[in-house]
């Protein structure tokens, strides 16, 4: 669950950091400002829509680090590995569209096979980024890399 003060603190980082208003970084976003203000206010929890809006405009934004404060901003792009917030790590030195699964390592330290993911093409245009949400609030992200 995300903590939704600590969430602010970084959301107002971000704000400071792109030396930008609460109204800018909201027409930035495509979002209504009062929908901003709420969230700051903590009068509203962030939406994975407004999430996933901050991660693609900003992309030097680490989705993990703006919801748990864990990992670094910006974005450290030679770190490859995620941390979840469960005893897991996933290893994904290989990106989704690489013909190699990616490992995961146990509490234990023993590896485990991933189930196997299909190739996913869309026409004309590529994907960029696949995150996988699970319910015990941890999630991999998948970038293709050219």
């Amino acid at each position: 669950m995300v903590n939704t003060e600590e969430f602010i603190k970084r959301l107002e980082y971000l704000l400071e950091y792109y030396h930008v208003s609460a109204s800018a970084f909201a027409d930035k976003l495509g979002i209504q400002r009062s929908g901003l203000s709420h969230l700051l206010s903590g009068r509203n929890k962030p939406s994975l829509d407004f999430v996933l809006k901050v991660i693609e405009t900003f992309p030097e934004v680490d989705l993990y680090w703006l919801l748990n404060g864990k990992g670094s901003f910006p974005k450290d792009e030679n770190n490859n590995s995620i941390i979840a917030s469960s005893p897991t790590v996933v290893k994904t030195t290989k990106d989704l569209f690489s013909q190699e699964e990616p490992e995961a390592l146990s509490a234990s330290g023993t590896i485990k096979q991933e189930e196997k993911t299909s190739h996913i093409s869309s026409g004309e245009e590529e994907i960029e980024r696949i995150v996988v949400f699970y319910t015990n609030g941890t999630f991999k992200s998948y970038t293709h890399r050219n």
